[in-house]
C-alpha cells in the first residue's frame, strides 16, 4: 500500500508531489501534466499574474519560474506579461526535475478501502493508498449559465474549451462575462478574424492598473504593499496569510471566496480589447434558442427591458464553481459524508487541507472557501504544498484513516472549529 496518491498534475498536484517525495513518502501521481494549460487555453494568451508570484513549489525553493528562465535563456520580468506557453513549459520542466514521475492515467474512482482508499483508473489498474490528495484543477467545475445549458455543443462552449480559435474566423461570436477570460478570449477572437461581441451584467468593465515597481520607497511600500495577488493590504491578506482567512466564520469565508478579486482585465490587454470588441454592458441572460444555424440570445437591460441578439456561437467565459457533486470520480457515499463550508458544496478543510473524512485531502479551487481566493491562483500552490504534506505526515503517524461513517447526510459548518485545529499551522 502506498502512503499517498496524488490525483492531478497541475501546479498544485506537482507541488504537493514534490514535497511528499522529499519527505520520503511512497506515492503515485496520476494525471496529464499541466493539462489545463496545455489543452484548454487558446494560443496567444498571456499569464495574468506576475512571474515572481507564479512559482510552483519544491521544498528547497530552487525550481522557480525565474530559474527556468535562466536555464532557457530568457528573463521573467516584473511588469512584462509572460506567454501561457512559456508558463506551461515551466510546469513541464518542474515535473521533470522537481517532482516524482507523473503517470498519464485517468482516475475514475476514489473510494474507501481497508486502511485507506482504493484508486481506480480507466486503464483498469487498482491502487491502494493510505491517503489521497485531490488536486484536480478547475475543469470538473465549469460554470455554464442556465439559459445556455440546453444549447448544443456546436453553438455554445465554455471559454476553457478552446485551444485554437481560428475555426471562428468570419463568424459572429457572443462572449459572456467580464473577467480576464472573457476579455482576452474576445480579443483573440477578433485578432483571428472573428466578429466578437461582449455581453456582461456589470455596467462597467474593471481593468487592473499598471503594476508599481518592486523597488519603492518605504512609505509607498507600506501604504500599498506588493503581494502574490496584486498590490494593497486586502490583496496582501488573501495572498500571504490564508491561515487567517480560515479562522473566519464559514459564511464570511464563503462570501470572500465568491466575491474577492472579482472580474477584471489585465492592464496590458485593455488597448487591444477596446480597439476591436464592442460590448453590451448591464445586460443579463434570460434565454437562448436555436433557429436553424443561428442562436438567439434573450437579454434584459438595466431597466428590465428585454432585447435579443443573434449570433453564430456563444462562448461562456463564466468561470468555475467548486462543487463536490461534480467530482464524479469521488465515491458517492464519500461525497455525501464530507462536511462542507456554509451553503457551498466545497469541503471544509483543517489547517493541513484535510477534509472531515480522515486521510482525504484537497488542493486548489475546492480549498478556496476554506482558505480564501489565493487558492484560485498558481500563487496558492506554495502555501498549500508544505502544509498539506505536513497534514499527510501527521495523518500517517497516527489516527484512524478512512474511519468516518458514510451514511450521514452532508453537513455544513456555520462557524470555525475549536481545539488544536483552530490555530495557525
Amino acid at each position: 500500500m502506498y502512503d499517498l496518491a496524488v490525483i492531478g498534475a497541475g501546479p498544485y498536484g506537482l507541488s504537493v508531489a514534490a514535497h511528499a517525495a522529499a519527505a520520503g513518502m511512497r506515492l503515485r501521481v496520476f494525471g496529464r501534466t499541466m493539462a489545463s494549460w496545455r489543452d484548454h487555453m487558446p494560443e496567444g494568451m498571456f499569464l495574468k499574474s506576475e512571474p515572481w508570484s507564479s512559482n510552483l513549489s519544491d521544498p528547497a525553493g530552487t525550481h522557480t519560474l525565474g530559474r527556468f528562465g535562466t536555464v532557457r535563456g530568457f528573463e521573467a520580468v516584473h511588469g512584462s506579461p509572460l506567454p501561457i506557453g512559456t508558463f506551461t513549459d515551466y510546469g513541464l520542466w518542474f515535473a521533470e526535475h522537481a517532482a516524482p514521475p507523473v503517470e498519464e492515467r485517468t482516475v475514475t474512482l476514489v473510494a474507501p478501502a481497508a486502511g485507506g482508499f482504493r484508486v481506480g483508473t480507466a486503464e483498469g489498474e487498482s491502487v491502494h493508498a493510505r491517503t489521497v490528495v485531490l488536486a484536480v484543477g478547475v475543469m470538473p467545475f465549469l460554470n455554464i449559465p442556465e439559459p445556455l445549458a440546453a444549447l448544443p455543443a456546436p453553438y455554445c462552449s465554455h471559454s476553457s474549451g478552446h485551444r485554437d480559435l481560428s475555426g471562428f474566423r468570419g463568424k459572429e461570436v457572443l462572449v459572456v462575462g467580464a473577467g480576464q477570460a472573457a476579455l482576452e478570449t474576445a480579443t483573440l477572437l477578433a485578432e483571428e478574424g472573428a466578429r466578437p461581441r461582449l455581453v456582461a451584467r456589470t455596467g462597467r468593465l474593471n481593468w487592473n492598473t499598471v503594476p508599481e515597481p518592486l523597488r519603492r520607497g518605504p512609505w509607498r511600500s507600506l501604504r500599498n504593499p506588493h503581494s502574490g495577488l496584486g498590490t494593497g493590504w486586502t490583496s496582501w491578506v488573501w495572498s500571504e496569510i490564508p491561515w487567517a482567512v480560515r479562522q473566519l466564520p464559514a459564511g464570511l469565508r464563503e462570501h470572500i471566496a465568491g466575491t474577492a478579486l472579482g472580474p477584471a482585465g489585465a492592464w496590458w490587454l485593455r488597448q487591444r480589447y477596446e480597439q476591436q470588441v464592442p460590448a453590451l454592458l448591464g445586460h443579463s441572460l434570460h434565454s437562448a434558442t436555436l433557429a436553424g444555424d443561428r442562436v438567439t440570445v434573450g437579454l434584459r437591460g438595466p431597466d428590465g427591458h428585454p432585447t435579443s441578439i443573434e449570433t453564430d456561437h456563444v462562448v461562456a467565459a463564466t468561470g468555475f464553481t467548486p462543487d463536490l457533486d461534480r467530482l464524479r470520480l469521488l465515491d458517492a457515499g464519500l461525497r455525501r459524508a464530507i462536511t462542507t463550508v456554509g451553503s457551498t458544496r466545497a469541503p471544509e478543510l483543517n489547517a493541513g487541507f484535510e477534509s472531515s473524512y480522515p486521510g482525504l485531502f484537497f488542493a486548489g479551487l475546492l480549498s478556496a472557501p476554506s482558505f480564501g481566493p489565493s487558492m484560485r491562483f498558481v500563487h496558492g500552490a506554495t502555501y498549500t504544498a508544505a502544509r498539506l504534506v505536513t497534514g499527510v505526515r501527521r495523518r500517517l503517524r497516527g489516527g484512524a484513516i478512512g474511519s468516518a461513517p458514510l451514511s450521514r447526510a452532508p453537513r455544513q459548518v456555520a462557524a470555525v472549529r475549536s481545539g488544536s485545529d483552530a490555530g495557525r499551522p
